[in-house]
């Protein structure tokens, strides 16, 4: 397989003829001299992975300010406030100026500021507070609550479920019908009921003179919209606007970005398309890829010099990214001398991945590595299930950056406790958690369940064959709960189930947790993942009891006692690729590299994005789009959804500076317990085999 690769020559840059403080023909490359002392103008500034994006912007403040821009006069967003802090700190050690001056932050703290002086127009006092997700969530909840909407008679979203689906309306700016067919097919009959709520909660955030954090955004572009004698004035404000990871920005904050740059066209855009990985919580990938046609005078620079990974890493991360059609091609050349070559490893099963990932981890520390130094990548957190498990065997000390260990996230929890009464009937804990997962039924009538099914000798015969009128005194309207739990534990509890744990935590899920996980949990699907991969890996298991067992013996490592001789705080990491974004490790394991795992099979079925163009103009502005674009009408461009999974397969390559490890499972587990063959990868058998070695793993 050839790969073809579209070669960009840049432009020698002129040497800067003023004398300077800061000796920027000193301090940086070619590339990144050429961006900072590019001159007025739209520039989108394409970074590849490691190649100094942060000091190009930096130096490039402090050249407008040596160039005698106002610092004030000066917008610099950021994605974090760590970022602005870290940039602007640099420029005042360059050019000794106080950046307080310069308009630095992220989106919502640069709104904040703004709106702090132009309220009153949108119907705020400047005084206005700022609600944290615990205080919308509050306020959310009081105005379905306003509405006398009776949630604890049906499955209605919960305050943080509905906050998550009304940020993604407003940032993606999706109508709610289609994100309701799209993620919540489940509560499109409460269509009428959710867009009442979203009203409500409106008008008690304006009543109490409040903002959420998305209203920093949402009244921002309002005031640029619909007050012009103050849009006018604020458009011309800034004599430049530079935007940081703006391959990451969602439709609002691009809007924000074009109207506030409309005027005086000066703005520098920053980010590499190749990481635009965000789709899920609503980052448009269109924004970056369209900026040369909203913005049809664009210079177009490429900082292609990487000095964090070595030749071999980042040929197979060009050759990896040379399939998607629809991005800004560039190469990556390494600064850093050679290495080994990435390895492509083959295991029979999860099992053994997780196993050989161990003992390399081990060897590589025994060769002199730092656990800290290694990193343990994946598509989605349920994949790190089995390597959790092989790892707390081996007492190898690691560290969770995706989220809480598999066993300690309150889903599994949930789950887990029907299977703890079953095996421990007495288990006061587990009885009161399982019984409020129910409607109807909270800390005071799970309390008085338990109260009289604990005073007999077996209180899970009890319950269940305790009758609806008497299962709690005075619980009105609880008796439909009580059967619905009694229903699963009695099925759960059979003989024949006890042999089962597999099987009886899949059927918790089917009878009635997976639709409690969709009201409940704003990312409910990637939870019922991992519930599913427990199931999964439950199969090993011959009785319930073993296997809670296994996960108690599991949970408690956390590194105290470890198999490897170090620093009390050197752990490995594992991360999602999501999570692992801007982060660099000497040495990286990528595992579950199989079709259907990563990429993800949901994933491909959705669209990655739509590209609305006219084909008179992408030829001489877009050329990218070449070849892709018929005919003369204007036209809607689909991007596959296939393309941003291969790009979050480029963010996890790019991560390595030394090592790199490709690991995918040959057989997997379905459903019934079968084995089943999966393919490598795509984005492994797209590989030319000369930029690997494949190893085999002797049993």
């Amino acid at each position: 397989m050839t790969t073809k690769i579209r070669r960009y020559t840049l432009k020698q840059p002129v040497k800067p003829q003023k004398q300077y403080r800061v000796h920027y023909e000193e301090e940086l490359n070619s590339e990144q001299l050429e961006v900072v002392m590019a001159g007025d103008g739209p520039l989108l500034v394409i970074a590849g992975a490691g190649s100094g994006k942060t000091r190009t912007l930096t130096y490039r403040v402090s050249r407008l300010i040596e160039d005698g821009v106002d610092p004030s006069d000066i917008l610099l967003v950021t994605f974090t406030n760590k970022a602005s802090r870290e940039m602007l700190s640099r420029v005042e050690q360059l050019v000794t100026i106080d950046t307080r001056r310069i308009w630095g932050g992220t989106f919502h703290s640069i709104g904040n500021r703004l709106l702090r002086r132009y309220a009153e127009p949108l119907g705020y006092r400047s005084n206005f507070s700022i609600l944290d997700d615990e205080d919308a969530k509050e306020m959310m909840e009081s105005a379905i609550s306003s509405l006398g909407i009776k949630t604890l008679e049906k499955r209605f979203p919960k305050g943080d479920v509905l906050l998550d689906l009304y940020s993604f309306v407003l940032n993606t700016r999706t109508p709610l019908e289609i994100q309701l067919e799209n993620e919540y097919p489940h509560f499109a009959n409460y269509r009428d009921e959710i867009l009442n709520v979203f009203r409500r909660y409106r008008e008690r955030k304006k009543e109490a003179n409040a903002m959420d954090f998305d209203d920093l955004l949402l009244n921002w572009k309002l005031l640029l919209d619909d007050h012009p004698e103050l849009a006018e004035p604020l458009k011309r404000k800034f004599r430049t606007i530079l935007v940081d990871e703006y391959q990451d920005t969602n439709k609002l904050q691009a809007e924000i970005i074009d109207a506030m740059s409309s005027v005086r066209r000066n703005v520098m855009v920053v980010g590499d398309d190749a990481q635009s990985i965000y789709s899920f919580r609503g980052a448009s990938f269109e924004n970056i890829l369209t900026f040369p046609l909203r913005f049809p005078d664009t210079t177009i620079y490429k900082l292609e010099t990487n000095y964090r990974s070595t030749r071999q890493i980042l040929a197979l991360a060009n050759a990896s990214i040379a399939a998607n059609r629809f991005q800004f091609r560039k190469e990556l050349q390494a600064v850093r001398g050679d290495g080994p070559e990435p390895a492509v490893v083959g295991v029979d099963d999860v099992f053994e991945q997780a196993s050989f990932v161990a003992q390399r981890i081990l060897e590589l520390r025994d060769e002199g590595e730092k656990l800290s130094d290694i990193a343990v990548l994946y598509r989605s957190h349920y994949q790190s299930l089995e390597l959790q498990m092989e790892l707390s065997r081996r007492l190898i000390p690691y560290e969770i950056r995706s989220g809480v260990r598999f066993f300690e996230q309150a889903h599994i929890k949930d789950v887990l406790a029907y299977l703890k009464i079953v095996t421990n009937a007495r288990d006061e804990l587990s009885w009161k958690r399982m019984l409020k997962l129910y409607p109807k039924i909270g800390e005071k009538t799970a309390a008085e369940v338990w109260g009289r099914i604990s005073t007999h000798t077996n209180p899970l015969d009890a319950f269940l064959r305790s009758s609806p009128a008497t299962a709690a005194s005075g619980a009105r309207g609880t008796a439909g709960s009580l059967e619905s739990a009694r229903s699963v534990l009695r099925l759960i509890s059979s003989e024949s189930m006890k042999h089962n744990p597999s099987e009886s935590i899949r059927l918790v899920v089917e009878r009635g947790y997976a639709d409690y996980a969709r009201s409940k949990f704003p990312n409910a699907q990637a939870r019922l993942d991992d519930l599913e991969q427990l199931s999964q890996y439950a199969l090993r298991y011959e009785d319930v009891e073993q296997f809670l067992d296994e996960v108690a013996l599991a949970n408690p490592i956390a590194g105290e006692d470890t198999a490897v001789v170090g620093p009390e705080d050197e752990k490995i990491v594992l991360s999602s690729v999501h999570q692992a974004k801007g982060l660099e490790w000497r040495i990286v394991f990528v595992i579950w590299l199989a079709d259907g795992r990563f990429p993800s099979q949901r994933a491909l079925r959705v669209p990655g994005g739509i590209i609305r163009v006219d084909p008179a103009r992408v030829h001489a502005e877009l050329p990218l789009l070449e070849g892709t674009v018929e005919g003369t009408e204007p036209q809607e461009l689909v991007i596959p959804g296939e393309e941003e999974e291969r790009r979050l397969f480029y963010v996890a390559v790019t991560r390595a500076q030394q090592e790199l490890y490709l690991v995918f499972p040959v057989m997997a587990r379905d459903r019934g317990g079968m084995d089943v063959l999966m393919e490598p990868s795509r984005f492994v058998r797209e590989l030319p085999g000369e930029l690997y070695e494949k190893w085999v793993i002797d049993a």
